[in-house]
C-alpha cells in the first residue's frame, strides 16, 4: 500500500480523506497543528503523527524533515491544510513571519513543503502530489503580494488558491520525466465542515463528493501519468483565470515565492 502524507488532517477534508484511505489499507502520515484533535484521528486511522503550525515556514521545514528522518519514501502528498475566510471580514492577520495568514498557509506552506519532500517523492516513483485548491479563484497583484490594500479574506483565499493553481502545472513541467505528478483540485463547493461553517455561508455540497474527488487524484490508475492539471472535483478543465497559466504570470509568480521562501528560511 501506498505511504501518503495528509496535511491538515485533523478535521475536515483532510480527517475524511484519511478514513477512506484507511479502510483501504494505506499507510497514513497525519498532519495536524491540534494534537488533541490528530491523535484521535491517528486512533480511528491507524495514522502517524506529525504536528507543525504551517503558518511559520521554519515549522514547515522541521515537519519535513521529521518525515524524512523517519520515512525513505513518499507516495503521496496531499497538501490540504488551509485557512478559509469569514463572509465580509476584513480583518488582516499575518504569520510568523509577517506575511499575510492566507498567503502563507495556503501558498508559500504548500510550495515549500513539497520541495522539501521531493527527494523522498522522486526515490518513490511514480509518485504523487495533490493540491487541494478551490474554484474561488483571483489573480496574485504583484505590486501589492502582501495584499495590505482593499484586503478581504475572502479575496486573500482565492489569491492564495489560484497562485497554488499556477505552482501546480509549473512544478509539474519542472518534474516531467520524473514520475512525480502534480494536479490541483476544487474538491466540491462549501462542503459541510468546520471551515465552511466559519465562513458564515451555508454548505452547498456533501464532504462525500470531496473526498471521492481528492481520493481520485491519490490513486485512481487512469490518472497514473496526468500531471499539471486543474480538476473542478472530478471534471479536468481550466481555472476561472486562464491568465494564471500564461508563461509570464508563472515565471513572476514563481521569482516572487522563490524570494519570500528564502528570505525566511535560508
Amino acid at each position: 500500500m501506498a505511504t501518503v502524507l495528509i496535511t491538515g488532517a485533523s478535521d475536515g477534508l483532510g480527517r475524511a480523506l484519511a478514513e477512506d484511505l484507511a479502510a483501504d489499507g494505506h499507510r497514513l502520515l497525519l498532519h495536524g497543528r491540534n494534537p488533541v484533535r490528530l491523535a484521535r484521528v491517528a486512533a480511528t486511522t491507524g495514522g502517524e503523527v506529525f504536528t507543525a503550525d504551517l503558518s511559520s515556514l521554519a515549522a514547515v521545514k522541521r515537519l519535513a524533515a521529521e518525515v524524512t528522518a523517519r520515512h525513505s519514501r513518499l507516495d503521496v502528498l496531499v497538501n490540504n491544510a488551509g485557512v478559509g475566510f469569514e463572509a465580509g471580514a476584513t480583518v488582516r492577520d499575518t504569520s510568523a513571519d509577517g506575511y499575510e495568514l492566507r498567503l502563507a498557509v495556503n501558498y508559500l506552506a504548500p510550495v515549500l513543503l513539497t520541495r522539501e519532500l521531493l527527494p523522498l517523492l522522486r526515490r518513490a516513483a511514480p509518485a504523487r502530489v495533490v493540491n487541494v485548491a478551490s474554484v474561488g479563484q483571483q489573480l496574485f497583484d504583484f505590486d501589492d503580494p502582501q495584499h495590505e490594500r482593499d484586503f478581504t479574506q475572502a479575496d486573500a483565499y482565492c489569491r492564495s488558491k489560484l497562485a497554488l493553481i499556477s505552482h501546480t502545472a509549473d512544478l509539474a513541467a519542472r518534474l516531467a520525466g520524473t514520475g512525480v505528478t502534480v494536479n490541483a483540485v476544487h474538491p466540491a463547493t462549501f462542503m459541510a465542515t468546520t471551515m465552511t461553517k466559519a465562513s458564515g455561508l451555508p454548505a452547498q455540497e456533501p464532504l462525500e463528493k470531496g473526498v471521492a474527488a481528492t481520493r481520485r487524484l491519490v490513486d485512481h490508475p487512469a490518472l497514473d501519468t496526468v500531471t499539471g492539471a486543474y480538476f473542478h472535483s472530478e471534471e479536468q478543465t481550466l481555472p476561472s483565470e486562464p491568465q494564471a497559466l500564461d508563461a509570464e504570470y508563472v515565471a513572476r509568480l514563481s521569482a516572487l515565492t522563490s524570494r519570500l521562501i528564502d528570505d525566511v528560511t535560508v
